[in-house]
């Protein structure tokens, strides 16, 4: 188990100003585009001219994965979003964005939505949203906290959902070609039996979600959030050879929510990976006030044979 001595970040936690002067950032995915790295992430309702109540996708940009501004907040795409969207996911194939997304509000109704950008900034909605959710015995058929990677002429895809009585969050696994569009006839499940990951351990309590998937050419590894929100939320690993059944890497949280007075005393959650320049980095939220604002950090952490490692160069 690491301790909060032991986490160091990229620059100070980032989150976007609001009018109530408190930092908000949630949701945290990043890749690298068009010359720059761009963070995809969650808005409140009052980010944005217009938005009103809805929360929203919102884009960010950095040079140097330290210093991040607000560049776009994504509006509704149609009446599938309208109440609102959250929790992207994004991944880059060939020369465009692509940015897997939870409609919001909705409860046992929300579902996974596409849209895909030539300059991850503007983006351009499937016809076919909502693509993805979770008819499945197990599931009561919602669908959020997507996350996707490459492997092979595949995209994997890792979602959470809850169970019939919607009180356990649980991670089921999807995949589609990576040239099919990703529309709702596009994807198959590889979970429709059970759960890719439900919660075990006690530090996990009723929930696991937002899956941020990697894949090194022979397995998948899974970063993962254990407990709800604030609960407090942490972080944990877990691999799998085929997509489906995985195993944790530990009992104990990966990234573990940080020590009283420090800026994630309440969580340390919703982790977000990237690979740049042969480094990895692992995003994440975290807050000190129970979840009355929010902001963003990365720490660098190295694959091993035995599991994922922070690291600080």
């Amino acid at each position: 188990m690491v301790t909060q001595q032991q986490i160091h970040t990229l620059g100070q936690p980032w989150g976007a100003p609001g009018p109530d002067g408190r930092s908000f950032a949630k949701d945290p995915s990043v890749v690298r585009f068009g010359g720059r790295f761009l963070l995809y992430l969650t808005l409140p309702p009052g980010r944005s001219a217009g938005e009103g109540e809805r929360w929203s996708i919102g884009v960010a940009e950095s040079d140097d994965l330290v210093d991040w501004s607000l560049v776009r907040v994504l509006g509704a795409f149609g009446e599938y979003d309208a109440a609102g969207a959250a929790a992207p996911g994004a991944v880059v194939i060939g020369d465009r964005v692509h940015l897997f997304f939870q409609t919001y509000g909705t409860g046992s109704r929300d579902a996974i939505c596409h849209a895909s950008s030539a300059d991850g900034i503007d983006f351009a909605p499937h016809p076919g949203n909502p693509v993805l959710r979770a008819p499945l015995a197990w599931s009561c058929g919602r669908a959020i906290d997507a996350d996707a990677v490459l492997y092979g002429d595949r995209l994997l895809l890792a979602y959470a959902t809850r169970d019939p009585d919607m009180r356990v969050q649980m991670v089921g696994t999807a995949t589609a070609a990576a040239d099919s569009g990703f529309g709702p006839e596009a994807w198959t499940h590889l979970t429709p039996d059970g759960p890719a990951l439900r919660p075990e351990l006690p530090w996990e309590q009723d929930c696991i979600e937002a899956p941020a998937l990697t894949w090194d050419g022979e397995r998948f590894g899974m970063f993962y959030a254990g407990a709800y929100n604030n609960a407090p939320q942490q972080i944990g690993w877990a691999t799998s050879t085929d997509g489906a059944t995985w195993e944790r890497g530990s009992t104990e949280p990966l990234l573990p929510n940080g020590a009283p007075g420090t800026w994630n005393s309440s969580e340390s959650g919703h982790p977000g990976t990237l690979v740049h320049n042969g480094d990895r980095y692992l995003f994440f939220q975290g807050n000190d006030d129970n979840g009355r604002s929010w902001r963003i950090a990365a720490t660098p952490v190295t694959l091993t044979a035995s599991g994922p490692v922070l690291t600080w160069k």
